[in-house]
């Protein structure tokens, strides 16, 4: 770099592009601090200015490299780096260089942090992942809103790191014949319980919808609304799934996202929400069965990700597969899409798929 200007790689590849991925949840980034996150497989600066905003910057400094969310939050809400004390505004401006002397023909403000796009929703801080380096464009789509009656306040949040890919982490959330092998429990169900699913799918916004449909009767987390329950799930790129509980005015969400840290490394949190103050009372005896169903998932994965290095050849069956087969196929489209620069097309039918779980 010459003195002026933004120094810096092309995004990593192999991850899916300009689409918002779950950064943090919102609570957990207090005014003026700077958080480090590593972001498919970006150095990402998530902090919250003095006065209350919340941004995202590359975390490198364009000077000497040093990690910006080393420094501090000044008062006058600008990043100041560790290192020199060149400072930056949360939009990625460049401020100020402590080290200039009069008559040294360098203009900070042309010196440029890439700056991510951000936005707080329902509690949780989404950040946009552009397919370009360049961030003028602001995006064109809204992040994943929950789908609640009245404020989406997160009631319960449970976060795991998998150690898998992006993708295998996605799959084995939409499997919708695992449950009665991988989440072996006295209070969720057991293989005696298989029994015959009939499910009506449609295409959705960049996913797929399996529409309401009465639950097991064997789910305590369907359970405790009462009768009268139905449950819709959604799944939409790039690996977010709503499962919306109802029954009569209570509702529940479970929002569930993947965001890759690296090619190898998948973090998977599950958010719920509820409009019932009475759900409050049991938050503490479901907090350990939704550790211990994430835990579950994680483990299968897992043991998944030994026989990796052997280039198996996977096998995708009808009816019970087909939600895997649809991933691949949306996320083939929507690569091509953001290349070409053509519409994205949602490649999902609408159908009827049959399995046994």
């Amino acid at each position: 770099m010459n003195g002026t200007g933004t120094a810096e790689s092309d995004p990593a590849p192999g991850f899916l592009r300009n689409l918002w991925y779950r950064a943090a949840g919102a609570d957990s980034i207090r005014r003026g601090q700077l958080r480090r996150r590593i972001l498919l497989g970006e150095p990402v600066l998530l902090g919250r200015a003095h006065d209350g905003r919340s941004f995202a910057l590359r975390d490198i400094c364009p000077h000497r490299g040093v990690p910006l969310s080393a420094g501090r939050m000044l008062v006058e809400n600008t990043v100041e780096c560790a290192y020199h004390g060149w400072r930056f505004r949360p939009e990625g401006t460049c401020t100020a260089i402590p080290s200039l002397v009069d008559g040294q023909d360098i203009d900070p403000s042309r010196i440029q942090v890439r700056a991510y796009p951000l936005r707080e929703q329902d509690g949780l801080i989404w950040i946009f992942m552009g397919a370009a380096k360049s961030t003028d464009a602001l995006p064109v789509l809204d992040p994943p809103k929950v789908p609640l009656k009245g404020a989406a306040i997160p009631r319960l949040v449970e976060t795991q790191r998998f150690r898998c890919t992006m993708d295998h982490a996605v799959v084995g959330l939409m499997d919708p014949a695992h449950g009665p092998f991988v989440h072996q429990a006295w209070y969720w169900r057991s293989r005696k319980s298989i029994h015959a699913k009939t499910k009506r799918f449609e295409p959705s916004v960049r996913g797929f919808t399996m529409l309401a449909h009465a639950p097991s009767s064997n789910s305590f987390a369907y359970r405790i609304l009462g009768g009268n329950v139905s449950t819709e799930i959604r799944f939409e790129l790039p690996g977010t799934r709503f499962e919306h509980i109802r029954a009569g005015a209570g509702e529940i969400v479970g929002l569930t996202t993947c965001t890759p840290i690296d090619v190898e490394t998948t973090e998977v949190t599950q958010t719920f929400y509820w409009n019932r103050a009475r759900l409050n009372l049991v938050k503490p005896f479901f907090r350990p069965f939704v550790r211990t169903f994430l835990r579950q998932d994680r483990a299968m994965v897992e043991l998944q990700r030994q026989n990796h290095g052997f280039d198996p050849r996977l096998m995708l069956i009808q009816d019970a597969d087909v939600p895997a087969m649809w991933y691949q196929r949306l996320r083939k489209a929507w690569t091509e899409s953001v290349a070409s620069g053509r519409t994205f097309v949602n490649p999902v039918p609408a159908t009827t798929l049959r399995w046994r779980s």
